[in-house]
């Protein structure tokens, strides 16, 4: 009887107000308007959200579409704590979603996350990656999973397969039995292949078969090198060169590879989130809209660091053999060994073959994303690298007027 009740009253108070009628008597230009309640609801176009609904359920959505609206999405993002992460979590929380973040480290590790959405939208959670439950626990409110984890050099106590293949497949099984999950969403690499040299990539290929074989309607993003402010290539390449005064070319320098902007690969993840289902299902292939070889690649970097280009090449055996020995003792020492930067073995075996995206493979194109070159803003971090202030550099005299540079 209460119900009824309420109903009755809700009813009565959608009705629209005799100061309505009043007012059109007043102002007749105003005869052909309705004003009503839809006009100010989500219905409304200007308020409606852009998330299809096809594919991620039935949505409670409010809001203008920014960070203090609801898009519907409960995400849980795992990986987010990482370089991806960061801008992953950035784009979701800026449209209004819940951002759940797992994590296994300190405290401090996720806080910057934080500030990216509205108050209480972002969660971290901590979590074991090799606890089933913890990992129930964090995507229980969920309804979208992104997995970004990975990781290109093996640890004493994580391998390859276990972070790259292992942790994936466990992810897609959960989320199979969660009943809720209406989007999952894996970042592989490109180049990932079965057939690959590189250990990770060859794990990255089984991670993304065990995905599609438990979730078909899965979705895997293979992102090219990401370059962007917090990336492990030009920041790496950069130090070594600001440090020893000489840049090692791998292979001589000859490798194609085709980087691509960080921020564009987290647009392409949301973009997947706003389609109408279509990405589905498929593979996508996410490279810049340029190809370098290394010794381009690395001219560009020196011509925005402003130093003077000097390169060792190292052929692939000689390469091989500095980074050896910390594979041959990581799971024999009882302390952690440092991890490798320049002469990281899988990496190198990565080198030896070009990664560029395939002819007939989905792209960002189809994705409605149009990639950003690097030269610009997506490298201009390096101008921090510059000696003696971001207006000189070894290049530039130092004699220069500052007030003559932008």
């Amino acid at each position: 009887m209460m119900q009824a009740y309420s109903r009755r009253l809700g009813q009565q108070y959608l009705k629209p107000a005799p100061v309505l009628s009043s007012l059109k008597s007043i102002y007749p230009l105003c005869g052909d308007c309705s004003i009503s309640i839809s006009d100010y609801g989500t219905d409304h176009p200007r308020y409606g959200s852009t998330l299809a609904t096809k594919g991620v359920g039935h949505l409670i959505r409010k809001g203008t579409g920014g960070r203090s609206s609801v898009s519907g999405i409960v995400a849980t993002v795992f990986g987010a704590t990482g370089f991806l992460g960061r801008y992953v979590v950035q784009q979701l929380a800026k449209m209004g979603s819940q951002v759940l973040v797992p994590f296994r480290g300190s405290e401090d590790s996720q806080r910057h996350l934080k500030l990216m959405g509205d108050l209480g939208q972002i969660v971290p959670m901590k979590y074991n990656p090799r606890d089933e439950d913890s990992i129930k626990a964090v995507m229980a409110k969920a309804n979208v999973v992104v997995n970004l984890i990975g990781r290109e050099y093996e640890t004493r106590n994580y391998s390859f397969e276990e972070v790259n293949h292992s942790m994936a497949e466990q992810l897609a099984l959960i989320a199979k039995e969660h009943g809720g999950i209406m989007r999952f969403i894996q970042v592989s690499c490109l180049g990932a292949s079965l057939s690959s040299p590189s250990r990770m990539l060859r794990a990255k290929a089984a991670a993304e078969e065990a995905i599609l074989r438990e979730l078909p309607e899965a979705t895997i993003l293979k992102p090219a090198v990401m370059v962007g402010t917090e990336d492990r290539l030009l920041n790496t390449w950069a130090r070594f060169v600001k440090k020893w005064g000489f840049l090692p070319l791998i292979g001589g320098g000859s490798t194609k590879i085709q980087p691509v902007y960080v921020f564009d690969v987290a647009a392409a993840i949301v973009a997947a989130l706003k389609d109408n289902g279509t990405s589905m299902g498929k593979v996508y292939e996410l490279g810049g809209p340029e190809v370098f070889t290394l010794h381009e690649l690395a001219e560009l970097m020196y011509d925005t660091i402003r130093e003077w280009p000097r390169y060792v090449k190292v052929p692939f055996p000689i390469a091989k053999a500095f980074a050896s020995p910390r594979e041959l003792i990581v799971n024999k020492v009882p302390f952690p060994v440092p991890n490798p930067d320049l002469f990281n073995l899988d990496q190198i075996n990565t080198l030896t073959v070009d990664t560029v995206v395939s002819e007939n493979a989905l792209t960002f194109d189809d994705l409605e994303i149009v990639p950003r070159k690097l030269k610009g803003y997506p490298i201009e971090f390096l101008i921090s690298y510059r000696k003696g202030g971001p207006n000189f550099g070894s290049t530039i005299s130092e004699r220069v007027n500052p007030e003559s540079w932008p």
